[in-house]
């Protein structure tokens, strides 16, 4: 990417001495921005959907569309907001994103109109679409060849600890938390949003005094190349079936923030707290990838995939099986001297499952994904692998606000439609007695997912089985003329 800004590329941002962990001032406070941004999204994501129906009053099914549209865009724009950057420079390009996102957060927690809603969803989106090939181009302009991995392994441990602090700080802002010698503090999930708000915030004010222009001569694209390199994409049958089938699995992950949250907080409680459930994710990924990837290193990708594929649907037939669990046991279970309710025991093995699964498809994924690109072009095609969380997370939100409003509506809805079975769930959540019926079949909507993963599985065998096929009957072709 090309900057033009007029204060020149920072001097300091030389590549680093190979063999070591040094790397210019530029890295580490763009490092330092990118967890503050991370925790403000992962924040305020985790609680998108429960925001949208409980404060703002969308349905279950608008909320589920509004929160699938803006997923995406949100992974589907960076690609093409890159250019934005290379004209106007890194550190300009930071600026604006930060002060998008700080607007964004803040105008989403204060006014709950969904108009303004949606407008202030917009503004994170374009923060967030310039962020990503920003900070990851910084990432690889202030390192060399000997230590971009090392760059890029410290630029994902910042990712991963903004992600899980976000997520650990939002159940007390959305509960509310006691601080000793001032008493209890009650917030409001609203507030979710200026927290996201104060940390953009802390990003920008790290960039507009420490960050610095890198040299970003020789990398940029017009906007025009990216355009077409887009439609190129498209066009290639092989590698948008690829990108299709490996959706399902990351459809069936998204759950984490589309459907888990409602789905927890509705059948055990608001004390319940499903952000921390969703970090369990990383915490396997993190734990267990550099061993899994060992374990697979002579694996075809395609089977390390397919086992990934294998995986994910034991991970929403975990959380289907709560129901089971819970007349075994009733409505506690003491683990390691914890209470627990059976659907967050389930949970916790569900979203486990999920962590493990990815371990097996990421670092893999990519392998495939360039070996199915024309030969040269395999840096363009990565470029663009990001396509199934797009279209992942569209599937991932749009089906779970109609799976919500079929199988575990949102309470309030039934305030309003059936007085009588709101005061049952009111009790149900209290420990006295059971469930009203519009919740009896709260847990079908796992098997909705779980199905997707077993065709997800299925489709990969398909593939792997029809390309194997064309690739042979096109060997025999090219001996068959080159014997001529």
């Amino acid at each position: 990417m090309h900057s033009t800004s007029p204060a020149g590329p920072d001097h300091d941002a030389a590549p680093s001495p190979r063999g070591t962990w040094r790397f210019p001032a530029t890295f580490w406070f763009a490092n330092i921005a990118e967890l503050f941004e991370r925790a403000a999204f992962y924040g305020m994501f985790i609680s998108l959907q429960l925001y949208l129906v409980g404060e703002v009053g969308f349905t279950d099914v608008t909320a589920g569309a509004v929160a699938a549209c803006f997923s995406l865009l949100l992974y589907l724009m960076p690609a093409f907001l890159g250019p934005l950057a290379d004209k106007i420079g890194f550190r300009a390009a930071l600026i604006l994103a930060f002060a998008l996102l700080t607007g964004g957060y803040a105008l989403l927690g204060a006014l709950q109109i969904k108009a303004t809603v949606v407008v202030a969803l917009a503004l994170v989106v374009l923060g967030g679409a310039i962020v990503k090939p920003v900070i990851s181009g910084t990432a690889a302009k202030c390192s060399d060849e000997f230590n971009r991995a090392r760059a890029f392994s410290i630029f994902y441990f910042m990712v991963n600890i903004g992600s899980f602090s976000g997520k650990t700080f939002a159940p007390f802002i959305r509960q509310g938390f006691d601080l000793p010698g001032f008493g209890h503090f009650e917030l409001g999930i609203k507030y979710v949003n200026f927290y996201a708000a104060a940390m953009a915030f802390i990003a920008l004010v790290i960039v507009i005094i420490a960050y610095r222009n890198p040299d970003t001569a020789g990398i940029g694209r017009s906007f025009s190349e990216v355009f077409d390199s887009f439609i190129r994409v498209l066009g290639n049958g092989r590698f948008m079936c690829l990108i299709v089938i490996v959706a399902g699995f990351w459809t069936i992950q998204g759950q984490l923030y589309a459907a888990m949250p409602a789905y927890i907080i509705r059948l055990v409680g608001e004390q319940a707290r499903p952000e921390w459930l969703a970090n369990i994710n990383p915490f396997v990924v993190v734990t267990c990838v550099m061993f899994v990837t060992h374990l697979v290193r002579n694996v075809k990708p395609e089977n390390s995939i397919a086992i990934s594929l294998a995986i994910i649907p034991f991970s929403a037939l975990s959380m289907a099986l709560a129901p089971v669990l819970q007349r075994a046991t009733g409505n506690s279970i003491d683990i390691l001297g914890f209470a627990m309710h059976p659907i967050t025991v389930m949970a916790i093995f569900g979203i486990a499952a999920q962590g493990l699964g990815e371990c097996f498809l990421s670092p893999k994924f990519m392998e495939y994904a360039s070996k199915q690109a024309p030969k040269g072009e395999e840096g363009l095609y990565l470029g663009f692998q990001n396509l199934h969380s797009s279209i992942a997370w569209f599937i991932a939100f749009f089906l779970s606000g109609f799976l919500l409003d079929r199988y575990c509506p949102d309470p309030n809805k039934l305030k309003v439609l059936d007085p009588a079975a709101y005061a049952q769930w009111q009790d149900a959540i209290a420990g006295n007695g059971a469930m009203p019926t519009a919740y009896a079949s709260a847990h079908y909507l796992w098997y909705v997912y779980a199905g997707i993963g077993v065709v997800s599985l299925l489709a990969l065998l398909l593939f792997k089985y029809v390309t194997a096929n064309l690739d042979r009957r096109a060997a025999a072709a090219a001996a068959g003329t080159g014997s001529r």
